[in-house]
């Protein structure tokens, strides 16, 4: 046998690779589900509500104002929040603080419609690794995916190595049956 065999060479790789992406890829996994969920789940995401009014005539000193309204939402300047989500469809407009409440208000008076915890944006953080480190996310869940990656390919390769081998042995079969009976027909 040759010193590089590649059914050997795939299962090493494939057994060590998949040892070595094993907590990373478990991460990644979890927390790809809750995000595929979010909209379902209001554990991760608060509904978006809904409003019959479509242009915004709302101020953002009412936006602010309803903000610092909010206890639990700890606003108290323009430095406590992180994002507007402005939803002219909707009618609504989002305002997500950096203590990573969700506040729901309506585009005309800016009257609070919701407020709720939202888990998405901490567990997309850790979906990408960025939530341990900045580091961690390149030099961990990077090349944790490129790995995983060589697992794809490795394990699609052991996958269809059956296939392969067995159309071979088919057309074994049939070559030195067709040559047989040649052989036999001559004589």
């Amino acid at each position: 046998m040759s010193p590089f065999n590649p059914r050997i060479w795939n299962r090493k790789l494939h057994r060590w690779g998949s040892i070595a992406v094993a907590l990373p890829f478990v991460i990644v996994l979890c927390t790809g589900l809750l995000l595929q969920l979010k909209k379902q789940l209001t554990w991760v995401q608060p509904t978006e509500q809904k409003t019959a009014v479509h242009v915004p005539t709302v101020t953002m000193e009412q936006i602010l104002a309803t903000a610092q309204s909010v206890p639990e939402a700890n606003v108290s300047s323009w430095a406590d929040i992180d994002r507007l989500d402005v939803r002219p469809g909707k009618g609504i407009v989002k305002v997500a603080t950096i203590t990573n409440w969700e506040l729901q208000m309506e585009l005309a008076t800016g009257a609070l419609l919701q407020s709720a915890y939202r888990r998405s944006d901490l567990i997309e953080s850790i979906h990408d690794g960025s939530f341990f480190h900045p580091l961690v996310k390149l030099w961990v869940f990077l090349p944790a995916a490129v790995i995983v990656l060589g697992l794809w390919i490795t394990g699609m390769y052991l996958f269809l190595l059956p296939f392969r081998a067995r159309a071979k042995k088919r057309r074994e079969t049939s070559s030195s049956a067709t040559s047989s009976s040649a052989t036999s027909s001559a004589a």
